[in-house]
């Protein structure tokens, strides 16, 4: 097998899946925050381009293509990548998107997983890598933010996942959400478990 092909396998599903989520939604629907630290669908997006020209393009001495000002101003520090900005198009950011794929692809077909690479905001005791750690960490990174996105989605027009039907029918997740929510009520006046997760 493969492991360079593989990974890039479950890289590509997870892109494909971030941008499904925006699909026949408005411009405000794609910006808006959904949670209380602001995440937002267009935002993800934005901040996934960098990820993937950072990691798997200048760590590995091939340097992005493009300038992302929000790196160049370090205002990418202050969050200024998980949010699109009045001014900035849906189409502009998933250009961008799709150009930093581009750019890894290329990174992932040119370089063995052993080659070395350099991670400049890491401390320097760690700063030294691999470009397939640092591939691995992409994979993980983006199927995580698609995760978040098909969570997103959900909550503002109620359109789930992609495996929903897989599972069941609209009778089956009425009876599913029924009886997570009636387990979750046996519980509804326990309080916080001391000690946090355990």
């Amino acid at each position: 097998m493969d492991l360079s092909a593989d990974l890039h396998r479950y890289l590509q599903a997870s892109r494909e899946s971030l941008l499904a989520t925006l699909d026949g939604l408005s411009e405000y629907d794609v910006r808006r925050p959904m949670t209380p630290t602001a995440t937002n669908l267009l935002g993800l997006v934005k901040h996934l381009a960098g990820i993937e020209f950072g990691y798997l393009g200048d760590c590995v001495g091939r340097p992005a293509p493009v300038t992302l000002p929000w790196v160049e101003d370090e205002s990418v520090w202050d969050s200024a990548d998980m949010w699109a900005t009045a001014e900035q198009t849906r189409a502009e950011l998933v250009t961008l998107y799709r150009r930093a794929w581009q750019h890894s692809d290329e990174s992932i077909a040119e370089l063995p997983l052993d080659a070395p690479a350099s991670v400049e905001w890491w401390p320097e005791e760690r700063r030294q890598t691999t470009f397939g750690s640092l591939l691995v960490r992409v994979v993980d990174e983006t199927a995580h933010h698609a995760g978040h996105a098909d969570i997103l989605r959900e909550l503002i027009d109620g359109r789930p996942g992609g495996d929903h039907d897989s599972a069941g029918d609209a009778g089956w997740w009425t009876r599913h959400l029924d009886r997570v929510q009636q387990a979750a009520d046996r519980h509804r006046e326990a309080g916080p478990v001391p000690g946090g997760s355990s």
